[in-house]
């Protein structure tokens, strides 16, 4: 099953370099295939205001434990956390 995780950031958050060092290596040795992941930006892309990702898993219960042990989480980073199933239809990605 695919899930989005979409989470905007605290307002004023600013992302500490460890924080954020321990985040990469999470999500480059975590429990479930992410498919696709990156920072939400302002329209500009000038400035970070939250993340999402694509991931798959086989069920909400996976999503849910991932999420919780994100350092970003643990860090009270996000304002907002939504975790939606996900039917993909079209994918245009080359």
């Amino acid at each position: 099953m695919n899930f989005i995780i979409f989470c905007i950031d605290k307002q004023g958050i600013s992302r500490d370099p460890s924080i954020m060092k321990a985040h990469v290596e999470y999500l480059a040795d975590n429990p479930i295939k992410i498919i696709m992941s990156g920072p939400l930006t302002d329209d500009d892309g000038d400035q970070v205001i939250g993340s999402l990702y694509l991931v798959e898993a086989d069920n909400r219960d996976e999503v849910d434990t991932f999420r919780k042990k994100d350092p970003l989480v643990q860090a009270d980073y996000w304002e907002l956390v939504e975790v939606r199933a996900f039917d993909k239809r079209v994918d245009n990605r080359d």
